[in-house]
């Protein structure tokens, strides 16, 4: 991974406000069952209906339904991603402060001049970027949540796991869809200083009920340095419940980690909504 001389320190701002939205991807869980309690879930009044996706993430119909147990708060603890479930040399932080985490090269107004289909294609875009500096790229959860963040160099990872109103999950990711179309580049104005935008597609693993991948790359003026910020952001559902990726930083390129994330966070979730302990983190990173 090739390593930028500006540090990603110059970028974040010093207010309590979360960053980067993420979420992430639902893998049919194995093994044998246990006590729904010991996982933190509990019994759905009824099952989920069964729904797959074509790898781009559109709903297709699915050998496969997603566990149909309800969210709790220790759940979605449980359900967490550790360092070793993710490449790399990542080391996890406080809660506390991967609560804070936000990037100043998101902050910006959309130039509207920038599109044909001005008032809806700008104002897509304008959520996307509003919604990544904010942490709420799928919208809010409606119910259990959890987050966790990583650090690794001037790179960060953000983690989270979190029970949606099903079609409002859906119609988020479905709005990401069209994101690489309707915001392929745009410029946004920031006190007085433009900074150019690109969003482009990328594949994830083919877990969960549905999901999309972007990679948001932002460049711009830093303390007087032209830098380049660049985000690889996922998002799956499993159910009711979606995970949240959200990775990158000065660095660069984090689709590698972000793609473990996926892959292995979709089985914590399904397993903890199946009433079963995860498995042990693998040890193929270390």
């Amino acid at each position: 991974m090739t390593r930028r001389t500006v540090r990603l320190a110059h970028v974040l701002s010093s207010t309590a406000l979360a960053a980067g939205a993420l979420l992430a991807t639902a893998a049919c869980a194995q093994g044998d069952g246990r006590d729904a309690g010991a996982a933190g879930i509990s019994a759905s009044p009824a099952a989920a209906r069964q729904q797959t996706e074509s790898p781009t993430g559109s709903p297709t119909g699915s050998p496969t339904g997603s566990p149909t147990g309800t969210l709790t708060e220790s759940g979605a603890e449980t359900a967490l991603i550790t360092a070793a479930d993710i490449e790399d040399d990542w080391t996890q932080v406080k809660d506390t402060e991967a609560e804070n985490w936000h990037d100043g090269l998101l902050i910006g107004k959309v130039d509207v001049s920038d599109f044909l289909s001005a008032k809806t294609d700008a104002a897509d875009c304008q959520r996307l970027m509003d919604s990544l500096f904010d942490d709420d790229l799928l919208g809010k959860p409606s119910g259990a949540n959890a987050l966790r963040g990583f650090t690794e160099d001037d790179s960060r990872l953000l983690y989270q796991v979190a029970a949606y109103d099903r079609t409002d999950v859906q119609d988020s990711l479905n709005w990401m869809a069209e994101l690489p179309q309707e915001c392929d580049q745009f410029t946004m104005t920031e006190n007085g200083e433009k900074r150019t935008v690109q969003v482009t597609e990328s594949s994830l693993p083919s877990v969960g009920d549905a999901r999309e991948g972007l990679r948001v790359t932002v460049r711009g003026p830093v303390d007087g340095t032209d830098a380049t910020l660049t985000l690889d952001v996922a998002a799956v559902r499993v159910g009711d419940n979606a995970i949240t990726v959200t990775a990158g930083g000065l660095d660069g390129d984090e689709d590698d980690s972000v793609r473990s994330a996926v892959q292995l966070g979709t089985q914590r979730l399904q397993d903890v909504l199946a009433g079963r302990s995860p498995a042990a983190s693998p040890s193929q990173f270390d």
